[in-house]
């Protein structure tokens, strides 16, 4: 006898599969509406052509001409690798740990997700529900950080579901898109570790100071745990629970048979050693040359419709990391020494003085108002002056530079500003006369503390380093490098009817005739005062300009000693036209600039003028050879004796009149180089010519740094003598043999006129 289903079991099964059809049918559809966005319930999905072609922050990267990084630009800290810089132990690792059915799902793990609750109560595994893939769409689409404001993204409940839901279509996409190497790739190459490290080159680079692929067994184990929490799993900042987290990860590859059990003991019992180093401006070679180039850059990237900080551009420059360290060494060494004489000489008082060598009242307050830290006391504060002040001198526990190491200290903030201003600053740039290229480029003394750049943010007086501009001049209106001068007083009426007779440095007049070359050796101030009185001021700043100087030059008598500020960057590239037959080439950094993928998209030409005839350039380096070779000349104990530099060399020190400001300029037919040094205001300085002249405060530098290059062999830089110009010379440059002429006398009186060349013709001034 056969038994028939009730009605009321039918209906029980009826219902169940109508509900399953429902419940279906309502997921198919809900996928659809999360697909399409419907109604704008649900916020954005990223479009195929988003999908195929996903973006993630990539640091843009500076190279020097040598091929070393210098440095980055970015907001995240990401670099990519290939898929053959992965070890395997690290893809290993991390299949392991996060996704051990990757290579055979297509984007949903639905058994882990069906088995997660189980595991959950159990306590047996120790991962999430998410694929690496789904992880992946995480990390490139950011659906944790935004939903695109869809009208249901802040229904309770709702959210990790429409999360969830996006990850796993765009998963299923990007599995149709993908290769499971390319996905396992994009993961490593976007996936953040902690300490503004993005991506496993910057992350291997960060904690253990090695690429990828030079990782350990326990450092890939490591990094594949921090995934799990960067900050809570943070080898830095947690140790003990990172070594515990490793130790799972090795646990999870011994379960999946990618390493033995001796191979697990050996590499659990090690201990995590790091090699931390998180990546800042303020750190590698060239920061204050990075920092500077990156304003062209940002401008030149806006322009041409990229993104500095995020699109991965590869920036090629002139900078040689050899000579970039030996200069930044060479500033490093005499600095420190300069430094401890300048505490020395200042001892018990402050160096910021007056012309009467009396301390400037209130000079510390006025530099303080000047700063951020005082601007966000006003705006909190207000007019409560009782305040600020007690915030600017209430002592808090800080860290402070000092030439022997970082120092923790307590000071208030109006100590602080005292100790900074006590240190003198420096600048130092080096460049190819020939090519107008910028070998190495110092800004100042130490950048994490002192951020103002001095070789092209700064400008200051040039002092006696100007006076080749003059010499120049001269040059072209007909003077030789024989021709004789009297050392005597001379007075120049300015514009304004007020007379300017300067002195020389020691203050005394010899009467001695001087050529013009022997002048220019030894810096004879009253010479090239005679000299801007033949030929005028509009004469010299005409000559300053066609070599490169771009500030502002006054048209006064004093510009001949170099009372107008100058840049070191301009200085520079004005004394490389003098190697450079005449041709002034401006000082070229940028090299070319390509994309993520290598196409060039931007190669940069140095701009080039015909300043000088050939035979002008030749005799002022022939002018300027005298500082180094003429005995008493400026440079020459220092460079010849003290440094034993015996190439060929030219040469000019410059000091302002209350050492102010230091210069040293330097021409081998291989490099020009300039250095400049003083107080970051102009009032702080050393006291007496004993320490604050050119040839004492900043020849050394260069000097320092032309010995460390001319060591190292891989630079191969030349110490072979000037080249002689393809023309035979005009005039004579062998002063034994030249006659200056019965109109010059043994001896002048002050405003005396001397003889010049036919075709000089004086000027009222």
């Amino acid at each position: 006898m056969s038994s028939t289903p009730t009605n009321g079991f039918r209906k029980t099964i009826s219902a169940l599969w109508l509900l399953f059809a429902g419940g279906f049918v309502f997921f198919l559809l809900y996928i659809f509406a999360v697909s399409i966005n419907f109604l704008n319930l649900f916020g954005d999905l990223p479009d195929l052509k988003t999908l195929e072609n996903p973006k993630s922050e990539l640091a843009s990267e500076v190279y020097s001409e040598d091929g070393k990084l210098l440095g980055k630009y970015f907001r995240e800290n990401r670099s990519p690798v290939t898929y053959e810089q992965l070890p395997e132990t690290l893809v290993n690792a991390l299949v392991a740990t996060e996704d051990i059915r990757f290579e055979e799902h297509s984007g949903i793990d639905f058994k882990g997700t069906l088995a997660v609750p189980y595991y959950k109560l159990t306590g047996k595994q120790d991962r999430g529900s998410s694929t690496l893939t789904q992880q992946l769409a995480r990390n490139l689409f950011r659906t944790r950080d935004d939903l695109n404001n869809g009208l249901l993204s802040d229904v309770p409940g709702l959210r990790m579901l429409i999360i969830k839901t996006k990850e796993w279509i765009m998963s299923i996409k990007l599995e149709r898109s993908y290769t499971k190497k390319e996905i396992m790739l994009m993961y490593l190459n976007t996936v953040d570790f902690g300490s503004n490290a993005f991506g496993i080159k910057v992350a291997a680079k960060t904690f253990f100071n090695k690429s990828p692929e030079k990782l350990s067994l326990e450092e890939a184990a490591t990094l594949v745990g921090v995934l799990k929490g960067p900050s809570f799993y943070s080898p830095v900042t947690r140790p003990e629970r990172s070594m515990n987290r490793r130790n799972t990860v090795l646990d999870q590859m011994l379960k999946y048979e990618y390493i033995d059990q001796p191979t697990f003991q050996t590499a659990a019992a090690k201990p995590i050693k790091l090699d931390f180093n998180v990546e800042n401006q303020n750190k590698g070679l060239a920061p204050y040359f990075r920092t500077e180039i990156g304003k062209s850059l940002a401008i030149w990237a806006k322009d041409n419709g990229y993104d500095l900080y995020t699109d991965g551009l590869k920036i090629y420059t002139t900078i040689d990391s050899r000579m970039q360290q030996h200069a930044e060494s060479a500033l490093e060494q005499h600095m420190k020494t300069m430094q401890k004489e300048f505490f020395q000489q200042w001892k018990g008082r402050n160096p910021w003085i007056d012309e009467n060598g009396k301390e400037i009242k209130g000079f510390l307050m006025e530099q303080m108002k000047r700063t951020a830290r005082y601007r966000s006391l006003v705006e909190q504060y207000g007019s409560n002056e009782d305040s600020i002040k007690y915030h600017l001198n209430h002592k808090i526990p800080m860290r402070i530079f000092t030439w022997n190491g970082e120092k923790d200290v307590v000071m208030s903030p109006m100590d602080s500003l005292s100790h900074y201003k006590h240190y003198l600053q420096a600048g130092f740039m080096a460049m190819d006369p020939l090519t107008g290229k910028v070998k190495a480029w110092v800004g100042g003394t130490n950048y994490k503390y002192f951020k103002y750049d001095h070789v092209k943010q700064g400008a200051r007086q040039p002092g006696s380093t100007f006076k080749p501009f003059v010499y120049t001049a001269a040059i072209e209106a007909g003077y030789s490098p024989c021709y004789e001068v009297v050392d005597a007083p001379v007075t120049i009426i300015n514009s304004d009817g007020v007379p300017w007779t300067p002195k020389n440095s020691d203050g005394k007049y010899t009467g001695r005739k001087h050529t013009l070359r022997e002048a220019l050796a030894l810096s004879i101030n009253t010479v090239t005062t005679y000299l801007m009185k033949k030929l005028g001021p509009d004469a010299v700043v005409s000559t300053a300009k066609r070599l490169g100087i771009t500030t502002k030059l006054n048209p006064y008598a004093s510009l001949a000693l170099g009372s107008d500020d100058v840049t070191l960057y301009d200085m520079v590239g004005a004394y490389g036209t003098f190697v450079n037959k005449g041709v002034w080439t401006q000082p070229q950094y940028l090299v070319r600039i390509e994309d993520k993928n290598g196409t060039v998209l931007h190669e940069f030409v140095p701009k080039t003028v015909e300043a000088l005839s050939e035979e002008t350039a030749y005799l002022m380096v022939h002018m300027l050879q005298g500082s180094a070779d003429t005995r008493g000349g400026t440079a020459y104990y220092g460079l010849r004796h003290r440094y034993g530099l015996k190439n060929e060399i030219g040469a000019k020190t410059g000091t302002t009149s209350n050492y102010s400001d230091a210069w040293f300029m330097g021409i081998t037919p291989d490099l020009a180089a300039g250095v400049w040094v003083g107080g970051e205001d102009r009032s702080i300085h050393f006291r007496s010519a004993a320490y604050g002249q050119g040839n004492k405060l900043a020849m050394p530098i260069y000097a320092l740094f032309m010995k460390k290059v001319y060591a190292d062999k891989s630079l191969n830089v030349s110490k072979a003598p000037f080249p002689k110009p393809s023309q035979p010379l005009s005039m004579q440059i062998n002063c034994g043999s030249y006659n200056n002429g019965p109109a010059v006398a043994d001896s002048v009186k002050q405003d005396q006129v001397l003889s010049v060349p036919e075709n000089v013709g004086e000027q009222e001034f």
